[in-house]
């Protein structure tokens, strides 16, 4: 079955809580609307994630209503040192409490814990503002700060809606939009890492949906500059069934260039060999070296996750829709494989 784009706006799901039109789109057309799923309130997903990459540091935060248990999570990035401090705090059965955005362009996250908060805030003009203040992190060290990333003028980002077969109550509303420019300070303690223009990139992932108890998924993300022009990256799969709706897209100057399948290479006893990349179109063929890992793994009963991100530098070989051919070289990203149980 061919990938089928959607052109236009309309509700996600119809009036028996399924999917209206799996397909993909180049901006968020569905309207996504928490009251109209037809499922237990521990089976809905709902995240907002970003991560800000330098060359030689970045930072990630997620803010994550998973029905069965809440996350709020933070990561610091040394690229230099290949090393990382990741804390996260969980909240069990949120249940909604988190009250997350229904729309990916507008509406704030703001959760507060008694550990600090974070602050994800929507403004005008493609603006977003991410704030920090987590005294306990890092065994007291302590993360506060501020981020802005500014979309380009008109940019376009890859959204998914995607089904699980055999299961229509269950989808993956999903708008992941890289190459956000980024500025801002954010200090690790005593140490400040500073993410100045056209130096450090941002990418947002959100996510809405109900899933099922088990999935794996992969998922990767670069952004930057080639050629004095702003060049992104985003390839994945498992997210449900994508015979209509990969994720998989080349960005140049904010317009989305849709890829066919994408297939990760990954040797899984050494995280940190090259991983490979290539698409069956033969549009995309790249190589990603790897730097750190980020793994993490958590087992609370019900609920358990086993991930790996891996953070390096993407070389390789784009062609866009009109033929032009973009090599690359070095740029920083990441990918993940990620199993849960939940």
């Amino acid at each position: 079955m061919p990938q089928h784009e959607i052109l236009n706006s309309g509700p996600l799901l119809d009036e028996k809580g399924h999917l209206r039109e799996p397909g993909w789109s180049r901006s968020p057309l569905f309207a996504y609307d928490r009251n109209e799923i037809n499922a237990p309130l521990r089976r809905i997903k709902e995240w907002d994630y970003y991560c800000i990459l330098a060359k030689k540091f970045g930072v990630a935060f997620t803010v994550a209503d998973n029905g069965y248990i809440g996350l709020i999570s933070a990561s610091v990035f040394d690229f230099s040192e290949g090393t990382h401090v990741s804390e996260t705090v969980s909240v069990p059965f949120p249940l909604g409490s988190f009250s997350m955005p229904q729309s990916s362009l507008k509406g704030d996250v703001k959760v507060r814990h008694k550990k600090g908060f974070v602050d994800f805030v929507i403004m005008d003009g493609g603006v977003r503002i991410i704030k920090v203040d987590m005294p306990e992190f890092a065994h007291g060290r302590g993360l506060r700060g501020a981020i802005v990333l500014t979309e380009e003028k008109n940019a376009e980002s890859i959204v998914v809606a995607t089904p699980w077969r055999k299961k229509p109550r269950m989808f993956y509303y999903n708008r992941k939009s890289p190459c956000l420019a980024a500025e801002g300070v954010m200090q690790l303690g005593h140490e400040e890492f500073v993410f100045t223009k056209n130096e450090a990139f941002g990418v947002l992932d959100w996510g809405r949906g109900v899933w099922p108890y088990g999935d794996l998924w992969y998922w990767g993300s670069a952004s930057w500059h080639v050629d004095g022009r702003s060049f992104g990256i985003n390839v994945g799969y498992g997210f449900g069934d994508t015979s209509r709706a990969s994720e998989n897209a080349i960005f140049r100057d904010g317009r989305l260039h849709k890829l066919g399948a994408v297939t990760f290479h990954i040797n899984p006893r050494d995280w940190l060999s090259p991983w490979r990349f290539t698409s069956e179109d033969g549009r995309l063929e790249m190589t990603m070296t790897p730097i750190l890992d980020r793994s993490a793994s958590m087992n609370l009963l019900i609920y358990s996750s086993v991930q790996h991100q891996v953070f390096g530098t993407f070389s390789g070989r784009a062609v866009l829709d009109d033929g032009e051919v973009i090599e690359f070289i070095d740029i920083p990203g990441f990918a993940e494989k990620v199993k849960n149980r939940w």
